[in-house]
């Protein structure tokens, strides 16, 4: 029995869609590790394609079966590839993907020495169509700070707190998701490890109160590493601490293109 399609009939209001297609859909993927390789994990996926003002509908099912096309094998070097063939499969001018995963690397805690896992928020976005091809990949980034007003004004001690320092970029040649996440970390008052023994707690205590940065310090200093970095052409960085002794989080933010 031939089923009528539906998406291909032409809509009442013949509007062209910017973006229409799946949310939140979960994959496994295949992502390059610097040290290993390569890693496995699972992304929440979002792809979308414009739709022309003569259709209903998209067909959501095509999307799966782009994606199932590819496999595990969705990383950063064949993304572009995956949209064009999405772009084929659709009949459309442009096609995107936004791929969020957590990213694992093995860090050592900083005077025990112990190797424990630590997870990382990684991402891919990416848009292709005839006229234009973009790429970004950036990272979430786990930092601690501590407060350089309060240790100015404080006797005893000054207020610390986690924070998350997002890095998004643009580049010439390939930026490994390690680099980012060593100038992310280099810029705060301390790293975050997932293990601490005393020791290690100690050590971190100290290098942050021997450290303190405010958000807006944090985001200067990731932004003029980026600046200096020969292979990347745009950048955005935000910073956000999730205060400790405040009702509200602080937040500073950066954006810029390089000539």
């Amino acid at each position: 029995m031939e089923l009528e399609d539906i998406q291909s009939l032409t809509p009442e209001e013949k509007i062209p869609l910017d973006k229409v297609g799946i949310k939140g859909f979960k994959y496994p993927v295949t992502v390059l590790d610097q040290k290993k390789g390569f890693q496995h994990t699972v992304a929440e996926i979002n792809l979308y394609v414009d739709l022309p003002s003569k259709f209903k509908g998209t067909h959501m099912s095509r999307f799966i079966e782009v994606l199932n096309e590819f496999g595990s094998e969705i990383h950063i070097k064949n993304v572009i590839k995956l949209l064009k063939r999405l772009r084929e499969k659709l009949f459309s001018k442009s096609a995107h993907i936004e791929m969020y995963f957590p990213y694992f690397l093995e860090k050592k805690s900083p005077v025990s020495g112990i190797i424990s896992v630590m997870e990382y928020e990684a991402f891919i976005l990416a848009s292709y169509s005839q006229r234009k091809r973009d790429l970004i990949v950036g990272v979430g980034v786990p930092v601690m700070t501590l407060c350089p007003c309060s240790k100015s004004i404080s006797k005893y001690s000054a207020h610390n707190q986690r924070g998350k320092v997002t890095i998004k970029v643009r580049f010439k040649k390939f930026i490994w998701l390690e680099e980012l996440i060593e100038i992310a970390e280099s810029s705060a008052s301390s790293p975050v490890y997932s293990l601490l023994k005393r020791p290690d707690e100690k050590f971190v205590t100290e290098k942050a109160y021997e450290n303190p940065k405010f958000v807006e310090d944090v985001v200067r200093s990731v932004a003029k590493k980026l600046l200096e970095h020969p292979e990347i052409t745009w950048f955005s960085v935000s910073a956000e601490n999730f205060e400790s002794i405040h009702a509200h989080n602080v937040y500073a933010f950066i954006e810029r293109t390089k000539s």
